[in-house]
């Protein structure tokens, strides 16, 4: 299943509102050399291959693990957040590269955020993270 980081706007990456638009996802990822914009992704699984469909799916091309018929860098567009599964620190400062253009933050699924290095933000000196029930209301 694996676990969501995304690129948001809201307080809570789940919350309505503050919405990046696809629109300007599209402009981000036109402007950005390291990124492209494919609209779908295909792996190879031993059931046969796997492929999704989406508008706003871009690869980042400058992934140091980034192999054409391998391991590659998915950004997704959802409900205006872009958000990547199980990204590693490398993808995390890309997408806190990319939070920044957007007035944005990087946050998990769990409400975690992420800064600069790809590590997540010491909290001694902020508020407490929103607890799991929380979630949904």
């Amino acid at each position: 299943m694996g676990y969501d980081v995304h690129i948001t706007r809201r307080e809570q990456q789940a919350d309505e509102g503050s919405d990046i638009l696809l629109e300007e996802w599209a402009t981000y990822v036109e402007s950005d050399p390291e990124m492209r914009m494919e609209g779908f992704a295909e792996a190879q699984t031993p059931d046969g291959l796997l492929r999704v469909e989406k508008d706003g799916l871009a690869v980042w091309t400058c992934y140091s693990k980034h192999e054409e018929n391998g391991n590659m860098a998915w950004f997704y567009y959802s409900h205006g957040n872009i958000q990547v599964k199980n990204p590693d620190e490398e993808i995390l400062r890309k997408m806190f590269r990319i939070s920044q253009i957007f007035g944005a933050k990087v946050q998990g699924d769990e409400g975690e955020l992420y800064n600069a290095t790809g590590s997540m933000k010491d909290y001694s000196s902020s508020g407490p993270l929103r607890k799991w029930w929380q979630f949904w209301k």
